[in-house]
């Protein structure tokens, strides 16, 4: 059953969301909240070329036959003029695949694999956060500064990892020839054997480790990990493991050291994302998380390209969006034309622990734009449109 945000006037703007709020609540509740905050922003300005916008969510239920499934109801049912939404990247892979055939304008705000904007892109599919590929290259930066040769790999095997791995393969290949990689375990999604795990990764012996692990399979991970002393003097490179939500439940045991990218909410000072901070913890006294900057700037994405369009039309809409530029959280972001990729970027730093918590420290904004290829080279890995 539908979820809805009445925006409490007659004549209003449906947004039609769908995600994984069942099985990924640390990110999505919120990405939920932030959503609702920039909701209220804009009808308080006045809505969208007049008209209140009224947001109507759906649960996937992290399957990929269910998100269709909701999409289709929002689209028939609820009748929502614009579409958004996904968490896991094969669910994100498959409703671009329904949209780009159906001719439906769709923003994925989190699904972070390449596929989605470059092998399998279609021309009415945009994607806001930093992919994979992005994120990997921030990270081959400092992976390479360590001057390691021997690496572990350890990923969830579905599409976001599978991408995550592949990507930091062919980057670190390319800039250290002599590297080799001794392990690559894939384990299943939610389902992290850890313990058998980490022993299979210790008896590689490894110099360094690039961890694509997330949400509970992280946790689990670095606690067997750090009881068998296997993270000790081990140099470890890990996607996402800064986000708040991934974070915050490790506490005491945040392994420090760890290069990771992330968001520290608590040490950005620049006008833009005071401006969102303030207004996050005055409307529900909490601070935010990644998973909020991703439904917040989502959101105010929609908002920007529906007035550039001047309506919902899916035609108008894309033509608004290839080179739509607004102001996020962490700056200025641009929908490049030829990708559909948006240029936020994102947080590299390293792991600590204050207070008890864990905290990102000695970090600083790698802009997107500074790691996504040229269009050149994105002619070449998107299909012929």
């Amino acid at each position: 059953m539908a979820l809805s945000m009445q925006a409490g006037a007659a004549d209003t703007l449906k947004i039609g969301e769908f995600n994984s709020y069942k099985t990924q609540a640390a990110f999505l509740e919120p990405y939920k909240q932030a959503m609702e905050l920039a909701v209220e922003e804009i009808n308080k300005e006045g809505g969208i070329n007049g008209k209140q916008v009224e947001l109507v969510i759906r649960d996937d239920n992290s399957n990929t036959g269910d998100a269709v499934r909701a999409v289709g109801e929002l689209l028939t049912s609820d009748k929502v003029d614009v579409l958004m939404g996904g968490f896991l990247s094969n669910v994100g892979l498959a409703v671009a695949d329904y949209a780009g055939h159906k001719k439906i304008f769709y923003l994925a705000g989190e699904p972070l694999t390449d596929a989605i904007t470059w092998s399998q892109g279609n021309p009415y599919t945009f994607r806001l956060r930093a992919s994979t590929y992005m994120q990997a290259a921030m990270l081959v930066e400092e992976a390479l500064k360590m001057n390691k040769k021997r690496w572990a790999l350890v990923y969830p095997n579905y599409e976001y990892g599978q991408s995550a791995i592949r990507t930091f393969k062919e980057l670190m290949k390319a800039r250290q020839p002599d590297i080799e990689f001794v392990a690559e375990i894939a384990t299943p999604l939610g389902k992290v054997d850890a313990s058998n795990v980490v022993q299979a990764l210790a008896d590689a012996k490894p110099d360094a480790l690039f961890n694509v692990l997330f949400a509970a399979d992280l946790a689990k991970f670095v606690r067997a990990g750090s009881q068998r002393n296997f993270f000790d003097g081990l140099a470890v490179v890990s996607l996402l493991s800064g986000e708040p939500e991934y974070l915050d439940p490790l506490g005491e045991e945040t392994p420090v050291g760890w290069v990771v990218t992330g968001y520290p909410w608590y040490g950005i000072d620049t006008p833009e994302h005071n401006a969102f901070l303030k207004a996050y913890q005055d409307k529900f006294n909490d601070y935010p998380r990644l998973g909020s900057i991703v439904g917040y700037t989502s959101i105010k994405s929609l908002a920007e390209g529906i007035k550039k369009a001047g309506s919902t039309d899916t035609d108008a809409l894309v033509k608004a969006f290839e080179g739509l530029e607004l102001m996020s959280p962490f700056g200025p972001i641009t929908y490049r034309a030829s990708d559909h990729q948006a240029t936020i970027g994102a947080y590299v730093g390293k792991l600590g622990i204050k207070d008890g918590k864990g905290i990102m420290v000695d970090f600083h904004y790698v802009d997107g734009a500074d790691v996504l290829p040229s269009d050149e080279e994105v002619a070449k890995l998107r299909p012929a449109r």
